[in-house]
């Protein structure tokens, strides 16, 4: 048979992917959760700044090893089985750092722990939306992991400063984070299922190219290319903004308090336009102008956070650059996903998050650039040029008729 009626979307595709939401939003707040507190997290563990931002970007530096190999278990032993891998990895490391108490040593290596995680979760959210959601849903889908994502981003950013200036020692922080961990893990391995009885839609049936002829023909695409370009720059600002946010508003007189609101406020304007850019761009079957409207939209709200004096200027920009520098991301993946076909979905997801991650070379540039007062402004700016550049790259990217 080759028809419609063999094809069938299950309503239990939404727990699938709420429990895979969950894993996600756990390691996200395991991986921000000493950037609000910067200044207050170096002090009790006796270091610097530098190596309480190294806790944020030994997840990016552990993604560039990973991504590759990671995607390869998506692709080849599934993605339950290799999420679930990473989520227990996730809830016994973000435990064991809980127990480290002022050992910054410990924190690290735990740290570098939950990075290793990290990739198996994030390179399958295309491969999840694939196998569960019709084409008309997949970038939707996408966007709600990555309104995961930034629920856990936004938890880390407001709760960590608020339990640890009302007292809370900073290793029971991170225990309590570790035990949420366990919970996801948990629930993922008891309710999460590789794929549904009949495929949601003929292209989820059609047989996707092994990993290295699929890397093979993901790089052979120019528009792939650019796409992966797009991910560099965004997820790089994203990033860096978000490792560094106490820093970046310290020399205006802003407490870690507000760091960590100006972060959530940035991530809830990210909620926003993770649902609904890509819900518009599924019905209109568009990727390249919402791509376009969300880099152009960034730039404005990265220029408030970099000069904004008050903090309704600031609160607002953040909101502005989180909706439509985070929008970009999961309209991007589908994109990729669907000018490399027949690539799997598990290595161009890979290598989107891969390029994206790899940017972590400029949050090390932005602490390279900061002026001995302390002022992340030139840094800024570039990243500001950058989203300026994007708009070319864009400009190569034409959409896949579906």
């Amino acid at each position: 048979m080759n028809n419609e009626s063999q094809y069938r979307v299950y309503p239990y595709r939404w727990i699938v992917l709420v429990v895979f939401m969950f894993t996600n939003l756990a390691i996200q707040i395991l991986w921000i959760s000493y950037a609000p507190i910067t200044g207050l997290a170096a002090a009790f563990y006796g270091v610097t700044d530098l190596q309480i931002g190294l806790l944020s970007m030994s997840f990016m530096i552990a993604f560039i090893p990973l991504s590759i190999p990671s995607s390869w278990a998506i692709d080849t032993i599934g993605f339950r089985k290799s999420v679930g891998i990473g989520a227990v990895m996730m809830a016994v490391f973000g435990v064991l750092r809980g127990f480290a108490g002022g050992n910054y040593t410990f924190v690290l290596i735990t740290t570098f722990g939950l990075a290793a995680s990290q990739p198996l979760l994030l390179n399958s959210w295309t491969t999840v939306s694939a196998k569960w959601f019709p084409e008309n849903q997949r970038a939707t889908a996408v966007g709600l992991v990555t309104l995961a994502n930034l629920v856990g981003t936004a938890i880390g950013m407001v709760l960590t400063p608020i339990l640890v200036e009302s007292g809370t020692v900073i290793s029971q922080v991170q225990l309590v984070y570790g035990i949420i961990a366990v919970a996801s893990a948990v629930l993922f391995l008891i309710f999460a299922r590789e794929k549904p009885k009949s495929a949601p839609s003929a292209l989820a049936v059609q047989t996707r190219a092994l990993m290295l002829e699929g890397l093979k023909n993901a790089f052979s695409s120019k528009p792939f290319w650019y796409t992966l370009a797009v991910a560099f720059v965004g997820l790089g600002i994203f990033n860096g903004v978000s490792t560094w946010v106490e820093s970046i508003i310290r020399p205006r007189g802003f407490s870690p308090t507000t760091a960590g609101t100006l972060g959530a406020v940035m991530l809830v304007g990210g909620l926003f336009g993770a649902v609904i850019i890509p819900a518009i761009s599924d019905k209109q079957k568009k990727r390249q102008r919402f791509l376009y409207i969300a880099m152009i939209g960034a730039i404005p709200g990265l220029l408030g956070i970099t000069f904004a004096p008050t903090l309704f200027l600031l609160m607002s920009s953040a909101f502005v650059l989180g909706f439509f520098l985070v929008s970009a991301l999961p309209v991007a993946m589908q994109y990729a996903a669907e000018v490399t076909v027949p690539t799997p979905e598990g290595t161009s997801n890979g290598l989107i998050q891969l390029f994206g991650q790899g940017a972590v070379v400029f949050v090390y540039v932005m602490e390279a650039m900061k002026t001995k007062s302390g002022s992340f402004t030139p840094s800024l700016l570039l990243a500001a040029l950058l989203l300026i550049l994007t708009l070319f790259f864009i400009s190569q990217m034409k959409d896949v008729e579906l």
